[in-house]
């Protein structure tokens, strides 16, 4: 059987479907056909119901939740993977950490501040919301060019995700704050960034065998680390090998092979939190596979 899939050409995702894609594993008779997509495009899909197994944002699934269910393989979680949101101006991040410390509302000439986020529907668009309320003016950007627009001048502040975290202080930029970092300080829990869903429509029988060969697929990359190395490196954004294995060490992990009870408990929390805030739509369908 042929499935349509779609994942981004960022590492840890290239790290954790190699062995899928390329028959490393047995893939118990499933086959893919693949689409490599940054995540708000991904998530865009998703909407229209347009790949059968797909990665995309935490936040967009609240938006996907009807027609898709998440798998227990495949998530990035974790502690310290957060999205970081930062400026070319260093006296204006001073300014927000100030605003962020003491939970005050922003002054409106802070207000009124450009954002370059990575997607509407982005889990670093539903954080940064969190935490900076009152910061509304939004442009997208591809996450890749994120850095660039805040050099040009384009933007004042930029949500940055992916590598970027890597590159953006050789850049001459700053950090205002880690998002990530919030909601763990907040919350106690890991942040929930992306995860694999699979069509609602798709048997019973098809998704379990997805759920499994993808745990297969992750303990592969955990156990041949270099084996997809000339794959992840294909498309990657001209990074060093060192850069994608560290970018690849942050967002692969144990919740990555399995969410267990933990990982499960950080996903209903962020979706209770944003019901509760009214950010997303309600639903009665559950939110993981059985």
């Amino acid at each position: 059987m042929k499935l349509t899939l779609g994942f981004s050409p960022c590492p840890n995702d290239t790290f954790i479907f190699d062995a899928l894609i390329h028959n490393k594993i047995d893939t118990e008779g499933l086959s893919f056909e693949v689409e490599y997509q940054d995540v708000e495009t991904l998530n865009q899909k998703a909407f229209q119901q347009q790949l059968d197994v797909t990665k995309l944002s935490y936040h967009a699934f609240a938006y996907a939740v009807e027609d898709y269910e998440l798998l227990d393989a495949g998530s990035a979680l974790g502690f310290g993977v957060g999205p970081l949101l930062i400026t070319k101006d260093e006296k204006l991040a001073e300014r927000l950490k100030e605003s962020l410390d003491t939970k005050g509302t922003l002054n409106a000439d802070l207000a009124d501040l450009r954002i370059g986020i990575p997607g509407k529907y982005t889990t670093a668009n539903f954080l940064l919301g969190l935490a900076f309320p009152q910061l509304q003016n939004k442009q997208e950007v591809v996450f890749s060019g994120i850095e660039q627009a805040l050099i040009d001048g384009d933007i004042d502040l930029g949500l940055i995700i992916h590598e970027n975290r890597f590159t953006y202080e050789d850049k001459g930029l700053h950090k205002v704050v880690d998002l990530g970092d919030f909601w763990e300080k907040t919350t106690g829990y890991p942040i929930p960034l992306g995860g694999i869903v699979v069509r609602r429509g798709i048997e019973d029988e098809v998704k379990q065998k997805l759920n499994r060969i993808l745990k297969k697929s992750v303990a592969f990359a955990f156990e041949h680390p270099k084996s997809g190395l000339d794959f992840i490196r294909s498309h990657a954004q001209e990074m060093s090998e060192e850069v994608m294995y560290k970018h690849i060490e942050l967002y692969v992990n144990s919740y990555s092979r399995d969410l267990g009870t933990e990982g499960r408990k950080a996903i209903a929390y962020m979706f209770d939190k944003a019901l509760a805030l009214k950010l997303i739509p309600d639903t009665d369908k559950k939110l993981f596979l059985s």
